[in-house]
């Protein structure tokens, strides 16, 4: 059969008249985005799609003839808005129908709709997490669900300089979940820490995995910018799930001065891998706002130094965890080693104030509404000596006493908010922020038993950072009264380059007003280690890889005392040059 010509002809001219015409409608940005005209000074100008009447080829040519202005161009039409209900017509068409800002199964009109009932599923998937649905009845929604936390549609991405926004984004349709600030030209991420809104009162593994908005800027736990880009909070970086955290450390130390060393000639020079912290945290599997800790230090001697495992209580940010007992009425103890200003814990503050335990429990959480005020109230028990290892004791001269404590601790926010995990170290410039806190405590020792108190002061503001601490002790076995005191200083140099840091602390041992009779039934006993001691130190710190990599020189200064039991002090001088890597 012969082809019909005319029939073809007349499908190509009617194809050929369809590509010359441009559809009136609108396309979506995010389609066409390379079409986009330049801006310029005409607010008609950038309406992506919409016809501008005031084009410049239907405006009348003015006839010179005439006196009169030439008409101006109509305005264009309003367009018409997206027609709304009054209730939400469809449950599943990600709109709002009925104008009301929620849409879908989030609207109280979707309620009873059979598509926004519970499956019974755990919600494990992109559309279960997105749904609006509690679809496992565990009380956790959607994302905040801690079963959605390996789903694309809870990660979310963050656009930075020249991006054409700067927002998280959420579900398969790129629905905008808020909107970041625009970061101007050579600003950081972190910058925006304690600023546009936030109140920088999250900036730790505990604060940013309780579900509560700690500092009452709109913004709870992983969705708080401190959460969110400080790069010592490990629980909110990709996904909130477990994470494994890497403090490393190599030393180079010149001894200046060791009056204890009999060939110091021949000692001077010492190099070594000082550190190697392994971390295993996050949330407890199946229970939303938990939070787990293990930590390990690998160098020299493999072992696990601290333990926790921490569940909420209510929804007001209260909480009870058990732990190792490794720490008290201060946190220095148990901190993670990235967070050490001066790169070591100094142990003469607190080494007769902590003797450690075998375990302990700790509830605490706000007192008000915002808080402003929070506590907390720990008990811990054992037996021996505290050897510094999870579940590790020893016991000396046959001393097998129980040890136990109990104490309670109030935290006092007067500007901003601190968390007692926070890192002293400064990146970029903060935020004002100034806190106190003091507690108190008795504690039974296998030959001591004293009440103590300790006081703390923060102050954190632009490139400065002031902690102070003091402990004080009434030892009632023996009588004497005790106590240390503590001043750091850190001052940002250079934003994002360099930072120094200081410290000075003291102990003093005081005198027994009532010492034992036989000096060596005591032999190895903490008194003995109880002696006059002060020290000083300083560094400088370079950071050479923005966060995670630190380059540190420190200097140190000791000088420990004549003691009860020995006749000879001695002093100590270094210099050490540290490599540290934090993630």
């Amino acid at each position: 059969m012969r082809p019909a010509k005319p029939l073809s002809l007349a499908l190509g001219a009617l194809l050929a008249l369809l590509s010359c015409t441009r559809p009136a409608f609108a396309q979506p940005i995010d389609d066409v985005a390379e079409e986009v005209p330049a801006e310029t000074d005409d607010p008609d100008a950038n309406d992506v799609g919409q016809p501008n009447p005031a084009r410049s080829d239907d405006i009348p040519k003015p006839d010179p003839g005439d006196p009169t202005d030439p008409p101006a161009p109509s305005p264009a039409p309003e367009p018409a808005g997206m027609p709304t209900t009054a209730t939400e017509t469809n449950c599943t068409d990600r709109i709002d129908n009925d104008g009301d800002s929620v849409f879908d199964c989030g609207d109280a009109d979707c309620y009873d709709q059979p598509v926004c009932k519970p499956s019974g599923v755990r919600e494990k998937t992109d559309q279960l997490c997105s749904d609006w649905v509690d679809n496992d009845g565990d009380g956790s929604l959607d994302c905040d669900d801690d079963d959605c936390a390996a789903t694309m549609v809870c990660q979310g991405f963050l656009r930075r300089r020249g991006d054409a926004q700067a927002a998280y984004r959420v579900g398969p349709d790129q629905t905008k979940h808020f909107n970041l600030p625009e970061l101007d030209e050579g600003m950081s991420i972190e910058e925006i820490i304690g600023r546009f809104g936030d109140n920088d009162g999250e900036r730790n593994d505990y604060t940013c995995s309780d579900g509560v908005d700690n500092d009452g800027d709109g913004r709870t736990d992983c969705a708080d910018f401190g959460c969110r880009f400080d790069s010592q909070v490990t629980v909110c970086q990709a996904t909130p799930g477990f994470r494994f955290s890497v403090v490393g450390q190599v030393a180079q130390t010149y001894r200046i001065q060791d009056t204890n060393a009999a060939e110091l000639d021949q000692n001077k020079w010492d190099t070594r891998f000082s550190l190697l912290q392994l971390r295993f945290l996050g949330p407890i599997g199946n229970i939303s706002n938990s939070f787990f800790l293990i930590n390990l230090r690998a160098e020299t001697t493999p072992r696990l130094t601290f333990a926790l495992f921490q569940l909420p209580i209510g929804n007001l940010g209260h909480y009870f965890n058990i732990n190792s007992g490794g720490g008290g009425l201060t946190s220095q103890l148990i901190i993670s080693n990235a967070k050490q200003l001066l790169l070591e814990r100094a142990f003469l503050v607190y080494s007769a104030f902590e003797q450690g335990n075998g375990a302990a429990i700790e509830f605490g959480g706000p007192i008000d509404p915002k808080g402003r005020v929070n506590f907390r109230a720990f008990g811990a028990g054992g037996s021996g000596r505290f050897s510094g290892n999870v579940g590790g004791r020893f016991f000396a001269d046959d001393n097998t006493n129980y040890t136990w404590g109990a104490g309670a601790q109030f935290l006092f926010n007067i500007a901003g908010y601190y968390g007692r995990f926070d890192t002293p170290y400064i990146y970029t410039p903060v935020p004002l922020k100034a806190a106190i806190l003091v507690g108190g405590k008795y504690d039974q020792r296998a030959q001591e038993r004293y009440p103590a108190w300790n006081g703390t002061g923060i102050f954190r503001w632009w490139h400065f950072h002031l902690m102070a601490e003091t402990y004080w002790k009434r030892e009632l076995e023996f009588g004497s009264w005790q106590y240390s005191y503590y001043a750091q200083l850190g001052a940002l140099l250079w934003p994002r380059h360099l930072m120094l840091a200081a410290d000075y602390g003291e102990y003093i041992a005081g005198d027994l007003e009532d010492p034992p009779t036989n000096i060596d039934n005591i032999a190895g006993d903490e008194l003995r280690r109880q002696r006059d001691e002060r020290q000083f130190r300083g560094a400088l710190h370079w950071y050479a890889y923005e966060q995670t990599g630190l380059i540190s020189l420190r200097y140190t200064y000791r000088d420990v005392r004549n003691g009860r039991f020995a006749a000879d002090g001695f002093k100590e001088q270094d210099l050490t040059l540290f490599g540290t890597y934090r993630f």
